[in-house]
């Protein structure tokens, strides 16, 4: 079996980028990238073509390295690279599960579990009262989500967006709507804060130790993750458990990060790390420290459906994103309807990814196609 080629499409308003490539024996894979820009143009390029058209797609591993190498002079370790990468490595395990006729979670060691547990990200509440964000996640939770999540990002009219800072009134604000939020929702219901990385250690901490006798799953990029030292003296500085990962790509990027236990639970993307191997990867150096993981994920069905069968199959799954509740096309793209019941994803056990892209669904929310529908 050879590659024959590979093609891109970038749908809106959602701005998916889904990779498709196919092969001589008519098996053709389905992948999802981050999205970013260029990132549906990257995945097309002469040097990332060069090493995949003629081989043998089911040699995942071999050719991630080989795409890896040829962009090595395009920043190969992150950025929109990685992501264009990310998305060709899903659609070639698609194509490796359909030849051997299992689905992907086999491929990658069989599954520890049937089911993946979603949170569903709210972002906050209708308007800029705790009771409102109260009555959002009592919404969200009547649904079957027992995982929900909440944003603490004052306007930019609020905050001083170079200095890092959080004014007192925001402080008592965020704490104040998370707390009423907690009581609200059943005691078994996971409660998640994601502050986007905006304040400093000093600042971050004050809301942090607000929080600290609220029970909640974690505190989300309280600062910038670039440096390492300062994540893990925050995380040290709270019993409230800190999570980080959604910008760190490949699983050296996460080694740093993971050895200096810097972090309480792990987020990598697998539509922008490196894909689903390197996911489990990740994940599975970070279970030798014992750390939770829990990917960060925007995608659609495509990337969603994906980065569950790594969930499957490693030991260390926590729980994992999702952002389009009431979503027409996240809902319409894929033949198979309600693919979260009670805030869980079944794991597909038909071959290969396990999902069916519905074409006219996807051919109507392009806005740019780049040999993908051809």
């Amino acid at each position: 079996m050879k590659i024959t080629s590979v093609s891109t499409a970038l749908l809106e308003p959602m701005p998916w980028v889904l990779v498709k490539v196919r092969t001589d024996e008519g098996l053709i894979g389905i992948g999802e990238a981050y999205h970013g820009a260029g990132v549906h143009q990257i995945a097309v390029d002469h040097r990332l073509m060069r090493p995949l058209i003629g081989q043998d797609p089911r040699n995942v591993d071999k050719l991630f390295r080989d795409m890896r190498n040829a962009m090595s002079a395009s920043g190969f370790y992150q950025g929109a690279v990685m992501s264009a990468i990310s998305g060709i490595e899903m659609a070639l395990w698609d194509i490796t599960g359909q030849s051997f006729g299992v689905p992907i979670w086999q491929l990658l060691g069989g599954k520890f579990r049937d089911r993946i547990r979603v949170y569903n990200d709210c972002h906050e509440g209708d308007d800029n009262t705790p009771k409102s964000w109260a009555e959002k996640a009592k919404a969200v939770e009547a649904r079957g989500f027992d995982a929900i999540k909440f944003d603490i990002d004052p306007q930019p009219t609020q905050r001083d967006k170079y200095n890092r800072g959080i004014s007192n009134e925001n402080i008592d604000f965020f704490v104040n709507a998370v707390a009423t939020i907690r009581e609200a929702l059943h005691p078994n219901t996971d409660l998640l804060i994601d502050a986007h990385w905006f304040y400093s250690p000093s600042d971050i901490l004050k809301v942090a130790q607000g929080l600290e006798s609220l029970n909640l799953l974690w505190l989300e990029d309280p600062i910038p993750p670039e440096n390492i030292d300062v994540m893990a003296m925050v995380t040290r500085s709270t019993s409230l458990p800190i999570c980080t990962g959604e910008n760190f790509y490949t699983a050296h990027g996460f080694r740093e990060l993971i050895e200096k236990q810097a972090s309480d639970i792990i987020s990598p993307d697998l539509a922008k790390s490196g894909g689903l191997l390197e996911g489990r990867k990740i994940a599975d150096l970070a279970n030798l420290y014992y750390i939770p993981y829990s990917p960060h994920n925007i995608s659609g069905p495509i990337g969603t459906v994906a980065a569950c069968h790594v969930c499957a199959a490693v030991e260390n799954f926590q729980v994992l994103e999702f952002h389009h509740l009431d979503n027409e096309l996240w809902n319409g793209l894929t033949i198979e309807q309600d693919l979260i019941i009670d805030g869980h994803i079944t794991i597909p056990e038909s071959p290969g990814l396990g999902v069916t892209l519905n074409e006219n669904v996807a051919r109507e929310a392009c806005k740019e196609d780049l040999g993908f529908f051809e």
